[in-house]
């Protein structure tokens, strides 16, 4: 299914490619991919950025459809993050406010690559936004923490990334633990930014920190 936001004939829209739940939606996961710093280009959803996360979405469909998740793959108006602007910040704001729309107040998972790294944890300040898995994502440095308060956090990233910095994350991560609820980073030994080298380990990590937060909030602590 495809969700498209309403806009001007000669302007993009944000949309989204939405695998249902089946029966009622409990919780989406709404996954974000990668793009450039400076591009108004408009986003493709058979681009190499969105491919690159495609199985990943695939795979949580297959596992979750039946829990009660729905999945939601992010389509920007632009491939970049373009300054000021933060363009991908307020597709994102309508996405989450389009799931609120659709279910209600349900948790949201946001998994974001690479520049949806970036945007996930611009946005995390959503009521609805209950944890963030990031995949090597794009943090420059003075990336804002406030938004992060109360969240879990996980990052994985590749020891030979050359496109985003392991260091950057681990700096950022070590500030986000002043006001997240969980902060974990795990180094990819030989990964790199596409995430094809050990494929199999980064969809796998990823799934089950995924289902693992998924279920927490079913079953939270006492």
């Amino acid at each position: 299914m495809r969700v498209a936001a309403e806009s001007a004939p000669d302007e993009p829209g944000p949309s989204a490619s939405v695998a249902a739940a089946h029966g009622s939606t409990r919780a989406v996961v709404l996954v974000l991919h990668g793009g450039q710093e400076t591009s108004r280009q408009a986003d493709s959803p058979t681009g190499p950025s969105a491919l690159r996360i495609l199985p990943f979405a695939w795979d949580l469909s297959r596992r979750l459809r039946g829990r009660g998740v729905a999945v939601w793959r992010l389509h920007y108006r632009y491939r970049g993050w373009n300054g000021s602007d933060a363009s991908p910040v307020t597709d994102t704001r309508w996405a989450l406010d389009e799931v609120r729309r659709r279910y209600g107040q349900v948790p949201v998972l946001l998994l974001g690559h690479s520049m949806g790294g970036r945007v996930a944890v611009n946005v995390a300040d959503d009521p609805s936004v209950c944890e963030l898995v990031l995949l090597a994502p794009w943090l420059p440095a003075g990336e804002p923490i406030a938004a992060v308060a109360g969240r879990r956090l996980l990052i994985l990233h590749g020891d030979r990334d050359r496109t985003t910095s392991l260091a950057a994350s681990q700096a950022w991560a070590a500030r986000a633990q002043t006001t997240a609820s969980a902060v974990a980073i795990r180094r990819i030994q030989g990964g790199e930014h596409t995430m094809l080298r050990h494929a199999r380990m980064w969809q796998q990590l990823t799934v089950q920190a995924v289902v693992d937060g998924l279920r927490d909030l079913e079953n939270p602590p006492n």
